[in-house]
């Protein structure tokens, strides 16, 4: 499924600075709103510190980066004190937006073919719709420097 130009899933999600999150708070903002399987595993951890190398560089093009996975808000409040990661991250313990978001779902993983959360991220234009979206991302840790090439590109 590729969301790009659509209009992107609402969704309202907990996040970790105490508020609900809907999507239409973010209207009028450019939204990377990325989904990984779950805190503190090696790829997880090498992208949300890529995602806080990188959040500059996020702040200076204007665009607001939240993370997604289903671990509770206790887990992600501590997956970033560990790595002191600058934005929030939004619990979906039932994967609601994930499927929504064509996030979660069948996935192969060391051969075995299972149900989970699938490595994506989408870009959320300030109209709502979906400008690019990575249904599959590949390499966890290179993949916010995509995402900022991707950004900047727009900007010049």
């Amino acid at each position: 499924m590729n969301l790009e130009g659509r209009d992107a899933p609402q969704f309202e999600l907990e996040g970790t600075d105490g508020r609900t999150h809907r999507l239409s708070d973010y209207r009028g903002n450019t939204v990377v709103l990325y989904f990984y399987p779950r805190n503190f595993t090696p790829g997880c951890t090498k992208q949300a510190c890529a995602f806080r190398d990188r959040f500059p560089t996020f702040q200076g093009l204007n665009v607001v980066v939240l993370g997604v996975s289903r671990d509770s808000i206790g887990s992600h409040d501590n997956f970033i004190a560990d790595f002191r990661l600058p934005f929030v991250l939004l619990s979906d313990p039932e994967a609601k937006t994930m499927r929504d978001y064509g996030a979660f779902g069948e996935k192969t993983v060391r051969g075995k073919t299972t149900q989970g959360t699938i490595r994506s991220t989408v870009i959320i234009g300030p109209d709502g719709k979906v400008i690019r979206h990575w249904p599959k991302v590949a390499k966890a840790e290179d993949h916010p420097q995509e995402v900022v090439d991707y950004l900047s590109a727009l900007k010049t």
